[in-house]
């Protein structure tokens, strides 16, 4: 069977039989990965511990016909803070929960992979609280569909812009309103995050403002995937 090197973030994994484990990577070059890491489960498994989630890897695979197989395995990256703190965690399960929804198998999306890959390490380190509300808007924009942020998606108006809805194309007036409220300080916080200034924003959205954009950013993307997402 053929093989391939890659570089990967374990976004999940599923028991199969008594002591296999089904993989999902998303990958640096080959997109969505499903792979079978065989013997994973028993205690004298070489790979140990390493095929979690969250975890960021250098893999080794051989091509098979509908699950590829996990031939190696090193660790890059464990990310053990985000693993070791309850909020990390669950900003993390957010982003690889979205990574998941939005990317297919075997297509190449280099770009959301390394945005997940510098999400998770912002948060290993700094964990903004914004962070996931950032993600969430940046995915929407990968897939093309980039909200309208600095005038009325539906008349072009500048002024009062108070509701979001990702059906109608972003920000809307007072007039047009429709969707979810937003208030003029998430509005400012979303000029930012989707006009360049990332690291800006990320510094700079706290408290209740991160909140509302943490969740407006979910409502979006579940208007976008027409699915509930699992992760709180």
């Amino acid at each position: 069977m053929p093989s391939y090197h890659d570089r990967g973030i374990v976004l999940k994994t599923i028991k199969l039989g008594e002591a296999d484990r089904i993989v999902t990577f998303m990958t640096e070059e080959h997109g969505k990965v499903r792979a079978v890491a065989k013997g994973v489960r028993k205690t004298t498994s070489k790979f140990g511990g390493r095929l979690e989630p969250l975890g960021h890897l250098s893999i080794m695979c051989w091509k098979g016909r509908d699950l590829d197989i996990v031939q190696q395995v090193e660790v890059l990256n464990p990310f053990q803070a985000v693993k070791e703190d309850y909020d990390r965690l669950s900003q993390a399960a957010a982003l690889l929960e979205v990574t998941d929804r939005l990317s297919l198998e075997h297509h190449n999306d280099s770009a959301l992979y390394r945005m997940l890959l510098g999400a998770i390490n912002v948060i290993d380190q700094d964990n903004p609280p914004a962070v996931k509300g950032a993600f969430f808007f940046k995915a929407l924009a990968l897939e093309g569909t980039t909200p309208v942020v600095n005038q009325c998606a539906n008349c072009g108006s500048k002024e009062n812009l108070v509701a979001f809805s990702i059906l109608d194309g972003g920000l809307l007036c007072e007039h047009c309103r429709k969707g979810s409220h937003i208030s003029a300080e998430a509005v400012a916080g979303l000029q930012l995050i989707l006009g360049g200034q990332l690291a800006r924003a990320l510094h700079e959205i706290v408290g209740p403002v991160a909140e509302e954009l943490n969740l407006l950013g979910k409502v979006a993307l579940e208007g976008y995937l027409d699915t509930r997402l699992r992760t709180r």
